[in-house]
């Protein structure tokens, strides 16, 4: 199987790495100096001021139509109100999902749709009642005004006092022009009044609010973080739906693959062996009709149909080698990878430390691993060694490939890494590329250990 690193190693073209003009932006304030005024801190504070009216909304939506429902469950019609109850508060679960797919950049796919097995009205109702998506979105819209109030009143109380003591500088002027007296009250009884007023305490007032006011985005960002949860921990698919749909796409990257496998193997048999036989079958033929009138001719195309058998026979090896090497099924990993590093046209060292044998699958996708990424090498690296290590951690089998050429290598969407990747990944599978420009190149891949 030929693997290309997208556009080769150590191009600057590839979209692996960073190619050259790209600066990193860099902020001449700190991070605690610039929160005050960064767009992010104004979106969170924008998502927590709408997050009263919007939960005040769907919390008097969500137990009025419950309790509505729930009361009219003595007859038939407390079910379907039951169901539009839960599907408004679906709908409004979209709504809030967009809120922070805009405000908090947090991106939550749709829950998973309903299972609607048969036609009509009740086969609708009892899959909405069924769904577990729809009870968290009743659960969200219940549990979510408590908390919004309390995140509302926090942010609004530190925002505001923020801002007003730090720039009080600018307006306490107003309070003995049109107040009667000299500033800000900061205490005061029937026969005592302690006002800010003269420049220390008016120096004071502002050092506290610029404390307060590069504290608040914090404080607002930490509030956001328990939205952020709730958001994607309720309104977002289930961990079971999202395994489900993992399982569903590995399924298919698994019968493209071996669909793929298939034509491969059948156009290598087609444009190869079998040619080759059909070839050698009409060379014995025509030596059968030379045999009687003229054998020397005869003796000499049956010795050329004699090395046309050689060679299919060496490309059928070599297409079951590809297939499952015999090597690998009878002495396992260490023999195989150590035959295959030896095809290798730089050296490799090879290191296998393992205390059994996985799986045959897992055996073989590690086998056929090491050998892409060793044809990788040969192919694009220009490296002048390579070294292969396997070995296990705890219940994962780990391989790791390095070479010392010019790296770059690009495992993005269309090269051959990415599609290998996709192959692991349809095992519970990872593979990490760390291969900077000049090099070296670091691809580390994990498997399951199934024995």
């Amino acid at each position: 199987m030929a693997t290309e690193y997208g556009q080769g190693y150590g191009l600057k073209g590839g979209s692996g790495f960073r190619g050259e003009g790209v600066e990193e932006r860099r902020h001449r304030l700190p991070a605690a100096l610039r929160a005050p005024i960064e767009a992010r801190s104004w979106r969170e504070f924008g998502y927590l001021m709408l997050s009263l009216p919007v939960s005040v909304m769907t919390f008097t939506y969500a137990v009025t139509m419950v309790a509505l429902g729930a009361g009219l469950l003595i007859t038939f019609l407390g079910i379907p109100v039951l169901a539009a109850a839960l599907a408004g508060c679906r709908g409004l679960g979209s709504l809030e999902r967009a809120r922070a797919r805009g405000l908090l950049g947090l991106d939550v796919a749709a829950p998973e749709p309903l299972r609607v097995r048969r036609q009509g009205a009740m086969a609708w109702m009892g899959a909405m009642l069924k769904s577990g998506a729809s009870w968290r979105h009743l659960l969200y819209a219940v549990l979510h005004f408590p908390w919004a109030v309390f995140a509302f009143v926090v942010a609004v109380n530190f925002w505001a006092y923020g801002w007003a003591l730090l720039t009080y500088p600018l307006w306490f002027w107003l309070f003995p022009v049109y107040g009667g007296q000299g500033g800000l009250q900061l205490y005061g009884d029937e026969t005592h009044r302690v006002y800010l007023d003269n420049p220390f305490e008016v120096t004071v007032t502002a050092s506290v609010g610029l404390l307060l006011t590069l504290a608040t985005p914090w404080i607002v960002r930490a509030l956001t973080t328990v939205d952020r949860l709730m958001v994607h921990g309720l309104l977002g698919p289930s961990r079971l739906a999202t395994r489900v749909v993992e399982l569903e796409s590995d399924r298919g990257v698994v019968i493209d693959t071996a669909a793929a496998d298939l034509r491969r193997i059948e156009r290598d048999l087609h444009d190869g062996a079998q040619a080759r036989l059909v070839a050698l079958a009409m060379d014995l033929g025509l030596a059968k009709e030379k045999l009687a009138e003229d054998p020397e001719a005869a003796a000499r195309m049956v010795g050329e149909a004699h090395g046309e058998v050689k060679t299919a026979l060496q490309e059928l090896r070599d297409l079951a080698r590809g297939i499952h090497p015999a090597v690998l099924t009878d002495r396992g990993l260490d023999a195989a990878l150590s035959a295959v590093s030896s095809r290798c046209t730089v050296p490799v060292q090879v290191e296998v430390d393992l205390p059994g044998r996985p799986a045959p699958a897992i055996e073989g996708i590690a086998y056929f691993t090491v050998s892409e990424l060793l044809q990788n090498v040969s192919k694009h690296s220009r490296a002048t060694r390579a070294y292969v290590d396997v070995w296990r951690v705890e219940n994962r089998l780990m391989l790791q490939v390095v070479d010392n050429g010019v790296g770059g290598a690009d495992g993005s969407a269309g090269s051959g890494l990415a599609g290998l990747a996709e192959r692991l990944d349809a095992v519970d599978g990872i593979l990490v590329i760390d291969s900077p420009v000049a090099g070296p190149t670091r691809i580390t891949a994990e498997l399951p250990w199934r024995e």
